[in-house]
């Protein structure tokens, strides 16, 4: 029986999928069984897993449900005493896995381990580093501050954790991984291995689409944490301008266009009234600028002005990520 399960959710994953399980079997540590959970793939996915001759390598196929269904199916599958989720497009280093066991084996009141995350893109291109937040023991007032795990395919979990606190809702859209981790921090001690592990893949295409059910997911998440903790209601604030800073940075990201610069206004106004010191903040110019030339110009002249290496940096929104308070009062 292995110690380990990985989880890997899949769906239309044929681009990636080969080189998220290159970066799997080439891991240092080797007693693991590879679950990958085919959500429904259209495309020629399970062309690309068959062509791997490894008996850890094992696949399940189920109509399309969601990455949610697909992480619990294979938590259900599993037979390690620890689990963990990689996504079909994510990549970690090859020390991921050894190293999160031995952090949780130096630490038995633990159940889950994380590392540090880094962003590339579809090329592999770096894009940015992490949130890189190194803490350990009692987690739940930061967690509540912001995902600082960032992505699924982060953690190592103990299983009998997951079968005490219960597997991803499957209701949520959005947040339902950071979900799952406030439960279990709720309950449990976490482990940091202070080293980037996770290659977490960002696609241009994409960078804006889901924010508004992002919103929605993690206005959930953070509403039923603190149903159930109300003596942390004086966090609430901060979470929220957290959270709205991000959403800011999210939308913003890439091109503007003026519906999501129209958004982002709202999202700029929620962090600012849940962090007045925000307006302070020299991250706040780029953004507001962004937004103006996209709220204000003519859409051809937007095109125009970001071909130009200047205008991209002066409306660089990446230091509002810096602006996040990660530390709780």
């Amino acid at each position: 029986m292995p110690l380990i399960s990985v989880v890997i959710p899949v769906y239309n994953g044929e681009k990636t999928i080969r080189e998220t399980l290159e970066s799997l079997l080439n891991q240092t540590f080797t007693d693991f069984e590879a679950l990958v959970i085919n959500d429904g793939s259209k495309d020629a996915t399970l062309d690309v897993v068959s062509s791997f001759k490894d008996s850890r390598i094992k696949v399940f196929s189920y109509p399309n449900s969601g990455p949610s269904a697909s992480r619990n199916r294979g938590i259900a599958l599993s037979s390690g005493e620890y689990v963990s989720f990689l996504d079909a497009d994510d990549l970690w280093t090859p020390d991921k896995l050894e190293a999160q066991l031995q952090a949780l084996q130096a630490y038995p009141e633990a159940v889950l381990a994380y590392s540090w995350t880094d962003f590339i893109n579809e090329s592999n291109q770096f894009l940015r580093r992490g949130s890189y937040i190194n803490v350990t023991g009692d987690v739940y007032k930061h967690l509540l501050l912001t995902d600082f795990l960032e992505n699924g395919s982060n953690p190592l979990v103990r299983k009998q954790a997951l079968v005490e606190v219960g597997v991803f809702d499957e209701s949520l859209t959005h947040g339902e991984d950071w979900d799952l981790w406030l439960r279990l921090a709720a309950k449990y001690h976490f482990v940091a291995v202070p080293s980037a592990q996770i290659l977490y893949r960002v696609y241009a295409s994409s960078s804006s689409a889901n924010v508004p059910k992002m919103e929605t997911g993690s206005l959930s998440v953070l509403n039923r944490a603190f149903s159930q903790a109300p003596s942390l209601e004086y966090l609430k604030p901060i979470c929220l301008a957290n959270l709205y800073k991000y959403l800011t940075f999210k939308i913003m990201q890439g091109l503007p266009v003026r519906p999501k610069s129209l958004i982002a206004a709202r999202y700029l106004w929620n962090a600012v009234k849940n962090d007045p010191s925000l307006l302070q903040k020299h991250a706040i110019r780029p953004v507001l600028l962004k937004i103006a030339i996209a709220v204000f110009l003519p859409h051809r002249i937007v095109l125009r002005l970001f071909t130009q290496d200047n205008i991209r940096m002066l409306t660089n929104v990446d230091d509002l990520l810096m602006c996040v308070q990660l530390e709780p009062f």
